[in-house]
């Protein structure tokens, strides 16, 4: 408190002093309570905290590193096809140019091809109005690539070109299933890895929010203690007043003198104890400490003089 402001104290009334004690306990106690909730809100906040990060690293981060550790074996397997399948690749090229399947002409590379063909020329004699020469001209080359394509799977069976193409094949098969599974277990990786971020970068607004909270606590802190302090001036000042006055002294009579002194005496040293323990109360009060039955009734004692 300034020495402007206490040097205004004294020359107040008693009343005036009451008033001030009142009005400085009333602005710290709600300060107090304010200062409580802030506390309050701050624990609530820190347990949503608490609550977001567990949930992240409890429920969605196994479950992301579970897909992830699938997709990473998965992604191993396909690798392992992608080779097996180039390997096979070659191995059929050499098949081609040491069987002579290379005789077979050379518009037909595969068995599929000479399929679509035949299956070409077939729909065009059920969809054409053909004469009778022309219809046969085309059951003669159907025919004819029949044959090649008979043909062409006796020369790729005898050169092991077929099996080698059945492999393939199922290798082509198996791949296309690795990359249907990648898909699905990558989306659900990415999911759960999505819902963690949205926990964090929740846990991360409340860690802001509470920062704030904070700032506001130890402002309303700062003000709590100012007004406390100018209370307990102001109560200090209230007490001085009261001791400077000059207590109504009856006449006793002489037997009773040396009585009335050591009970003077013992008062005085009554009054000192209690305002050391007032003091000590005070101190507690201030610090947010427990006080005792006695150190609170005290306290309440100054405030109603």
């Amino acid at each position: 408190m300034s020495k402007e402001k206490s040097s205004r104290i004294p020359h107040l009334s008693f009343k005036e002093l009451q008033i001030k004690i009142e009005d400085f306990k009333n602005k710290r106690d709600d300060l107090n309570q304010k200062t409580k909730d802030y506390i309050n809100r701050i624990q609530e906040i820190e347990s949503e905290i608490m609550d977001l990060l567990k949930s992240a690293r409890d429920d969605y981060k196994p479950k992301r590193d579970h897909w992830n550790k699938k997709v990473k074996q998965l992604k191993n397997k396909k690798i392992e096809y992608k080779n097996l399948l180039d390997n096979l690749i070659k191995e059929k090229k050499n098949h081609q140019n040491k069987s002579g399947v290379g005789k077979i002409p050379k518009q037909f590379t595969s068995i599929k091809q000479l399929e679509h063909k035949i299956d070409n020329l077939e729909r065009l004699i059920e969809t054409e109005n053909l004469e009778i020469n022309e219809e046969n001209e085309i059951v003669d080359k159907i025919r004819d690539l029949e044959r090649k394509k008979q043909e062409f799977i006796m020369a790729k069976q005898n050169t092991g070109i077929y099996k080698i193409e059945r492999k393939i094949e199922i290798v082509k098969i198996n791949l296309n299933k690795i990359y249907e599974q990648l898909n699905k277990w990558s989306r659900k990786s990415q999911k759960y890895h999505l819902k963690m971020l949205e926990l964090y970068e929740k846990a991360n607004e409340l860690k802001e929010n509470k920062k704030k909270i904070e700032e506001e606590l130890i402002k309303n802190k700062k003000a709590a203690d100012r007004f406390h302090n100018q209370y307990i001036e102001v109560v200090n000042q209230k007490k001085k007043r009261n001791k400077s006055r000059s207590p109504y002294k009856p006449r006793k009579k002489p037997k009773t003198v040396r009585r009335s002194k050591i009970s003077n005496e013992n008062q005085q040293k009554l009054e000192k104890i209690k305002e050391a323990k007032l003091a000590t109360a005070l101190e507690k009060q201030k610090a947010g400490k427990k006080l005792n039955l006695f150190e609170a009734r005290l306290i309440l004692e100054q405030l109603d003089k």
